[in-house]
């Protein structure tokens, strides 16, 4: 068990659920790195439902980014743009200028891609 799922655990313990989707986004942002993309969207599809459930609206903005970079990456490009639109309204409503600087650089390259593609 690595440090982090160590860290997972501890944190459903506890009922620390904040934690447990923060720290699942992060396993998913890992696992997204390794290229291991199935388990990736597993962990942040675990971290969206935490988020959602407990109303953590800034975990779900990242999550929703990070789903859209995986969509992006395997060509769904509509899929990727919902899910960078749905971050990008969240990013919007909380202020969070640096998510949504991000996001809206991802929105601009999948429509200028679908627009030479």
């Amino acid at each position: 068990m690595s440090l982090t799922q160590l860290k997972t655990a501890i944190e459903e313990r506890i009922g620390n659920v904040q934690g447990k989707a923060a720290t699942l986004n992060q396993l998913g942002l890992i696992y997204a790195n390794k290229g291991e993309v199935e388990q990736a969207m597993a962990l942040y599809n675990q971290s969206l439902e935490i988020s959602e459930r407990i109303g953590d609206v800034k975990t779900k903005a990242a999550t929703l980014h990070k789903l859209g970079m995986i969509y992006a990456d395997k060509g769904e490009v509509d899929e990727a743009i919902a899910l960078f639109n749905q971050s990008l309204e969240i990013t919007e409503c909380i202020g969070d200028v640096q998510t949504k600087a991000v996001t809206l650089q991802c929105l601009e390259y999948l429509r200028q891609q679908r627009g030479s593609g």
